[in-house]
């Protein structure tokens, strides 16, 4: 088949190194990929907001398969357009993907089925969440509604804070249209947890359990990023507590979703926080995490390519995953200043060193200039290593790190450190041969 990759991320590079390794595949496109994708397929330079100019590509290159990377294209309905042109299309539809793009439909939601999260109010006149904010417990949850690129999510550890943040969203306009209404909400404390599923919109495929690392520095001190590191399977979700997720969260979701006259088709990722009273929900995405998905993919031995086309042809049951039992850190290096301000065009050393240590690079912000792979975005490169245990993996993919440099460049060097030795032995594969409906 020909798959077409929609993404410039690491996310992106991963979903082409496993897509590439199919039997089943046969040309695969990656639009508008970056330094590393080329690696795997053929980078185009697609104008992807430019849906006539896609589906031009689709029918031109005969592409059976597009897989949709970030959650910016399909919260404008490229899924409901590519569909309408009769390309079969991994993502969810406009109306689906409101459960990240719109984060007041996903808590109206949650309350209308009963799915565990935190208690929460929306505002859309700041006088009026100021007034509210004055009267509540601390720390508390500023969120702009919509999309911000991971980084409108403000925890605010006093009432200060936080009116400051609703003051940014509401009148200062930072993340612009995105936070012109916020949502005000209860913060929970506890341990948290990615629970990524494939649903054909009734049957749900789970995939192994993950944990993301979002502050920017060592102990989970700075801002929110779009993540610096992960690692899988997360030892703190054991097989009963998944169970529990799958029951209360992750299936009423998929049904409520139905209930609304809303077919989910893709892969939902659910943000839990693990709390004294029980898992809940912190946020959902409608694409694969990043960078979860690369320390998810290297441990399926199944065919990706196989499974996203059921997906998207609305029939998953019956299809299984097999799991690969070693375990998977991801270590995110950064450009200097991230997430905040920071330089582009760095010269990028020791890929190949890094590789040799059995890692696997998977690019984020990488551009090919005149040979050399220099940075181009905040999060620059994915360095992966597997083991048979977290600790292992974790002595793996640091090896790999210190292989790497460019200027300004930093990472966090805790990542995986809270999973290292929490029941580590015993690892659950939730995917494997289980089909949930």
């Amino acid at each position: 088949m020909n798959i077409l990759v929609i993404g410039s991320g690491g996310r992106e590079h991963a979903l082409c190194w496993k897509l590439r390794a199919s039997s089943k595949v046969k040309n695969l496109y990656c639009a508008p990929g970056n330094g590393g994708t080329l690696k795997e397929a053929q980078n185009v330079a697609l104008e992807v907001g430019d849906h006539r100019q896609v589906i031009d590509f689709c029918k031109r290159e005969k592409i059976d398969l597009a897989v949709i990377g970030p959650e910016a294209p399909l919260s404008v309905g490229i899924a409901d357009d590519l569909e309408k042109a009769g390309i079969k299309v991994f993502g969810p539809s406009y109306a689906a993907s409101r459960m990240e793009s719109s984060k007041i439909f996903a808590k109206e939601l949650m309350a209308k089925y009963n799915i565990p999260t935190a208690s929460f109010r929306i505002f859309d006149d700041f006088a009026k969440a100021e007034e509210y904010i004055k009267g509540v417990p601390v720390p508390i949850v500023v969120k702009a509604y919509g999309l911000a690129a991971g980084k409108g999510v403000i925890i605010a550890q006093t009432r200060e804070d936080a009116v400051r943040a609703a003051e940014d969203m509401l009148v200062k306009r930072v993340f612009g249209s995105e936070g012109q209404k916020i949502i005000v909400e209860e913060y929970l404390e506890g341990e948290e947890a990615s629970i990524l599923v494939l649903t054909d919109g009734t049957n749900i495929i789970p995939l192994a359990s993950s944990q993301d690392h979002k502050r920017a520095l060592d102990g989970d001190k700075g801002p929110n990023t779009g993540g610096m590191g992960a690692y899988s399977p997360t030892p703190v979700v054991d097989g009963k507590l998944f169970s529990g997720i799958m029951d209360t969260i992750v299936i009423p979701t998929i049904e409520g979703l139905k209930k609304e006259k809303i077919l989910y088709k893709g892969v939902l990722y659910v943000g839990i926080m693990i709390t004294s009273q029980g898992p809940k929900v912190l946020e959902y995405n409608v694409r694969f995490g990043d960078p979860e998905t690369q320390v998810i993919l290297p441990r399926i031995r199944s065919d990706l390519a196989e499974v996203l086309m059921a997906t998207a042809e609305g029939d998953i049951s019956g299809k299984n995953i097999d799991w690969d039992k070693k375990k998977c850190v991801c270590v995110v290096l950064a450009s200097g200043g991230y997430p905040g301000k920071y330089e582009k065009n760095k010269v990028i050393t020791g890929i190949k060193d890094a590789e040799k240590e059995g890692a696997l690079i998977f690019h984020a912000g990488t551009a090919l200039e005149s040979d050399k792979i220099v940075t181009s975005g905040g999060r620059v490169l994915n360095v992966v290593a597997g083991g048979k245990n977290i600790a292992e993996a974790i002595e793996n993919t640091y090896r790999a790190v210190k292989k790497i440099t460019f200027e300004g460049m930093h990472y966090r060097r805790d990542i995986a450190a809270g999973g290292e030795g929490k029941r580590d032995e015993k690892d659950v594969s939730f995917g494997k041969g289980k089909t949930r409906g």
